[in-house]
């Protein structure tokens, strides 16, 4: 379902920005604090396509993509600051 997940918004950023190729890679199973979590690449024949396009997946990354995250006290709630990040993306 993640994976699923993660096609749509790569397929999304590639119908608005001229993308090469991408890797997205977001690790699971047991974390320690501090450790690299997600890693988003994007190859563009222009920078600004490539920043934008990896700036739309990282951020629909954190509000669309369905991840469960628990801590040793108990699961991670959604920001407020995620959604409005990702909102900046958001279509009239």
């Amino acid at each position: 379902m993640t994976e699923r997940a993660i096609g749509k918004i790569v397929d999304e950023a590639n119908s608005r920005w001229q993308v090469i190729d991408y890797a997205v890679i977001h690790r699971y199973g047991a974390l320690q604090p501090n450790d690299q979590i997600v890693m988003v690449a994007v190859a563009s024949g222009h920078r600004g396509d490539a920043f934008a396009a990896c700036e739309f997946i990282m951020d629909y990354l954190k509000t669309k993509a369905p991840f469960w995250k628990k801590e040793a006290s108990g699961w991670v709630e959604a920001r407020a600051s995620d959604d409005a990040a990702a909102g900046r993306w958001t279509r009239s």
